[in-house]
């Protein structure tokens, strides 16, 4: 039993960390600077907004659904994190729950709207972009605010390990999501809905709450990465998160996430993270430039779709 569990993470995670381990060794021969600590810390304390976000689009692709909208809502809840932290003076904590509770409005919207009129969450996410980028726009004037240091310690290098409490802190929220996706209710309807959401429905089970709370998780989570972002920034910038939802879905694909739904995991696509940002800083150390830097990270996504598809065949 235990030889056979080993396997299994041997086949769910080795490819992910091969590839991984490839990457920082080819980097670490083609650049001087790649293959240091500082370097490794650095990436590390650079990801943790796209990965608290990753991690609830996993949820939301897994269910069948997906979410464009996790850019604009994470500017959306940042530029409401600002307005209450500068112009109302609330406490930073008062300030930040306002800020994952209306990603969570947002996204339980999103989902909502999705799942009662039948209506393809692709338009609705679609719409709720625009809708919350507007919303971010208004609340702030259209310009940066900057919120000073009041955020400036969750994404400081802690002294003794060099990493900040919010890439720790985006660790425990992929746990916890590994967890709520293989350990709770709410995940295996998730992946049932995500496999045969008919099936579910004959079975007499609702699959509207299910996918709300999904949503509600996702938008949830853009918050928190609002409040990351808004941390390691030091600012509240109505145009943050512009192109977040295409990385953030890029991840759970490089993870190994169905863009078909059922299939998923939220550590493969914390893996992913690593992946993409691993590829971008290593190629920003080489001396490539940005448009030949999108097109190979582009690449890199096509190749794990068409891996997929040729697994499932």
């Amino acid at each position: 039993m235990q030889a056979t569990r080993i396997k299994a993470i041997v086949i769910q995670y080795g490819g992910l960390l091969v590839a991984i381990a490839v990457l920082v060794l080819f980097f670490g021969a083609m650049t001087k600077n790649f293959f240091t600590a500082t370097t490794l810390l650095t990436v590390a304390n650079t990801i943790p907004d796209i990965t608290v976000v990753a991690v609830g689009m996993t949820l939301v692709l897994i269910a069948g659904g997906i979410d464009l909208s996790v850019g604009s809502v994470m500017a959306f809840s940042g530029s409401l994190l600002g307005v209450l932290l500068l112009s109302h003076k609330w406490p930073l904590a008062m300030a930040a729950g306002g800020a994952v509770l209306l990603g969570a409005l947002c996204g339980g919207l999103n989902g909502w709207i999705s799942a009662y009129f039948r209506i393809p969450a692709f338009i609705v996410t679609l719409g709720m972009l625009e809708v919350a980028r507007g919303g971010a726009a208004w609340m702030t004037d259209s310009t940066t605010q900057y919120v000073g240091s009041s955020l400036g310690w969750v994404s400081e290098p802690l002294p003794a390990i060099g990493l900040s409490v919010s890439f720790l802190l985006s660790i425990m929220i992929v746990l916890l999501g590994q967890w709520v996706l293989h350990r709770t209710v709410l995940g295996r309807l998730a992946i049932a809905v995500g496999t045969n959401a008919e099936s579910v429905r004959m079975s007499g089970i609702a699959t509207t709450p299910i996918l709300v709370s999904l949503y509600c998780i996702s938008g949830a989570l853009c918050g928190v990465a609002a409040i990351m972002q808004s941390s390691k920034l030091s600012t509240v910038d109505p145009n943050a998160g512009v192109g977040m939802e295409l990385s953030a879905i890029a991840a759970c694909v490089i993870g190994g996430t169905s863009l078909r739904g059922g299939q998923g995991s939220v550590i493969s696509t914390f893996f992913g993270v690593l992946v993409i940002s691993i590829l971008q800083t290593g190629l920003a150390q080489m001396g490539i430039s940005d448009p030949i830097k999108r097109m190979i990270t582009g690449g890199v996504i096509i190749l794990a779709v068409l891996i997929d598809a040729m697994r499932k065949r």
